[in-house]
């Protein structure tokens, strides 16, 4: 599969994955699939869909999700914090430039 790993999230002890798949730039609204992050490899299954903006504008908001509402608190304040950077890998990701994951750990 070729997908852009966008950056590593370490949520109450799990760590989970997000991940920009090439196919959905062509969706109405930029989003990221959240995957835990399973013994060093990525799970084979989405544990949630995060839109990051509506029409061009900073929107973001959880699509789909089965994380505890605790989790998908978090999952949205690290998003939100860290926007920029994963807009950006998510452009280079689009446009079949290299990313690069970045380790974001719990303040």
């Amino acid at each position: 599969e070729d997908m852009g790993q966008l950056a590593l999230l370490y949520l109450f002890l799990k760590a989970y994955v997000l991940v920009s798949i090439p196919v959905d730039k062509y969706e109405n609204r930029r989003h990221v699939h959240v995957f835990p992050r399973l013994k060093g490899a990525r799970g084979k299954y989405s544990v949630a869909k995060i839109w990051l903006e509506s029409h061009g504008q900073k929107q973001v908001e959880i699509y789909e999700s089965s994380l505890s509402s605790k989790e998908n608190d978090l999952l949205l304040r690290i998003i939100d914090d860290n926007w920029e950077y994963i807009n950006e890998q998510m452009t280079k990701s689009f446009n079949g430039e290299k990313t690069h994951p970045k380790e974001i750990k719990l303040k």
